[in-house]
């Protein structure tokens, strides 16, 4: 395997740049700089790999394998047969090819992607297949074209054991980041009363336990020609998770939210420090525990259609968490600033995030 570094971009959540460029230089993929839409880092295919495998906020992994300067069609075709594929690619894994065009002579991005795809079938023989796993994506700006490899595959929110969701299901990365932008670092017990599939409860605990959040699954940089299934399977072994107690709690008065989170749980093997149960709000009590974080994603106007029927709701939880949580710190998503403030609890407003196809904002609260 080559030891050549490349520019990395780590995508994520609009807005969680910043925590998501802590996490990056964490684990040693400094010096991490946070840019509109990710974080930028440099790095060999180890990195890469171990980016895949450990990091919780990204939701891709992306690499910048080269690029040149095209002016038309004729010198794209040109220049791209030229291009070391080789070194990435290989001729018996199916390529996929999605292409932009931006300020740039070459201004037609499915004639930009068909003389790419003819190039490297013809040069490598690699087959190119519209439905294929493995993307490669190219960028046209200002006449500079740009090859950038999805190492990822499939997002990387997809840990492999939330098989069962709800509605309005809160993604991994998500929940990872704003855990850390609460400061999180696995020590501190977490308590979500409106679970859902128990994605914020379950994130914790394997954080908790040291779980790498890409061990259950492939990624698309396995069916690169820089793979080395050997070094691969050394890196993996070094995942050996911590015994940590039951701090980490799941309550929603659904029951088959609950089934959902129990048997999500289960697969991800973090049952041992996780305990939920199907019960309204009201019935919310403090567990014998040290304080620590509320996280909730409850429903909102966005979800449901009409916030105004939410207001008994918010208030009812602000209630509960004055009178039950002192000295515990609340973090919070919802579409709408006025149900936050109808909770009557001191929260920070935090970044806007997009969730589906709306947007919603973090609130979080000093300790109560």
């Amino acid at each position: 395997m080559s030891d050549q570094t490349f520019p990395i971009f780590l995508a994520c959540l609009p807005g969680l740049e910043p925590v998501l460029a802590q996490e990056a230089a964490e684990l040693g993929l400094g010096p991490a700089t946070p840019v509109p839409g990710g974080v930028e880092v440099q790095g060999g295919w180890r990195d890469i790999w171990r980016a895949n495998l450990w990091l919780r906020g990204a939701s891709r992994v992306l690499v910048r394998i080269g690029s040149f300067r095209a002016m038309h069609l004729a010198q794209l075709d040109k220049r791209a047969r030229k291009f070391p594929w080789a070194e990435v690619l290989r001729p018996d894994i199916p390529l996929r090819i999605e292409a932009s065009c931006s300020r740039s002579r070459i201004y037609h991005k499915g004639a930009a992607a068909q003389r790419i795809e003819t190039a490297i079938a013809e040069t490598l023989g690699t087959p190119i297949d519209p439905a294929a796993d493995l993307r490669l994506m190219v960028r046209i700006e200002d006449d500079l074209v740009t090859f950038s490899m999805d190492t990822s595959g499939e997002g990387l929110h997809k840990r492999g054991h939330k098989l069962a969701t709800g509605k309005a299901p809160l993604r991994e990365t998500m929940a990872a980041l704003l855990l850390r932008q609460m400061g999180f670092d696995g020590s501190q017990p977490v308590l979500d009363p409106m679970c859902g599939s128990g994605t914020f409860v379950i994130e914790a605990a394997e954080i908790a336990m040291g779980l790498a959040p890409g061990r259950g699954r492939d990624f698309g940089f396995e069916r690169l020609a820089s793979f080395d299934a050997k070094a691969w399977q050394a890196m993996r072994a070094t995942v050996t998770p911590r015994e940590v107690p039951v701090q980490f709690f799941g309550y929603d008065r659904d029951q088959g939210a609950i089934g959902n989170a129990i048997a999500n749980a289960a697969r991800a093997g973090v049952a041992g420090c996780t305990q939920f149960a199907c019960q309204p709000l009201g019935a919310l009590e403090r567990p014998d525990t040290a304080p620590g974080l509320v996280m909730v994603n409850p429903p909102y106007g966005g979800r449901i259609g009409n916030a105004a029927l939410l207001y008994g709701l918010y208030a009812s939880f602000g209630t509960v968490m004055k009178a039950q949580f002192k000295g515990w710190r609340v973090g919070m998503i919802t579409s709408e600033r006025k149900l936050a403030h109808a909770t009557g609890l001191p929260f920070t407003a935090g970044p806007i995030l997009p969730h589906g196809r709306i947007k919603v904002q973090f609130y979080q609260t000093p300790p109560l």
